[in-house]
């Protein structure tokens, strides 16, 4: 069952995050959850992994723009509309857990749109240019 929901979140992280990138790219995706989980400056769990982010002390709901993947606190509703891609999403994520330790990333644990500059990219190993997102690496100290 756990195996299952950590399967669930990061399908849909691929589906919010990449749906529209080659195949490489919503992989990449998926390859970056997974070394978040093994990085211990981030959560140990897929789903935490996924749900990061400041959350409401009276609500619990994730603050608008404060989460470290933005579909997840956009105010939008979290449930996919593409039922097509979304099942894609979970074919990709199940492939990329059975063959985990092919990761064509080299370890990314961040990457971002070509269309956006963060500030945290300049503190970052930069390892590729995937379709529409940039990966880097958050180096070890």
């Amino acid at each position: 069952m756990l195996l299952k929901t950590a399967l669930i979140c990061m399908a849909l992280n691929v589906y919010y995050e990449a749906r529209n990138q080659p195949i490489e790219g919503q992989m990449a995706v998926t390859y970056t959850i997974l070394n978040r989980v093994i990085d211990s400056r981030f959560p140990d769990k897929i789903c935490d992994v996924v749900y990061q982010g400041k959350h409401s002390r009276i609500t619990g709901m994730p603050l608008r723009h404060k989460c470290q993947f933005s579909w997840y606190c956009d105010g939008r509703t979290d449930t996919p509309k593409d039922l097509d891609a979304y099942r894609w999403a979970e074919m990709i994520v199940r492939h990329v857990w059975e063959q985990r330790h092919n990761d064509l990333t080299s370890g990314s644990t961040h990457y971002h749109s070509i269309d956006v500059k963060p500030d945290w990219a300049k503190d970052k190993t930069f390892l590729k240019r995937i379709g529409d997102h940039l990966f880097y690496r958050w180096e070890k100290r």
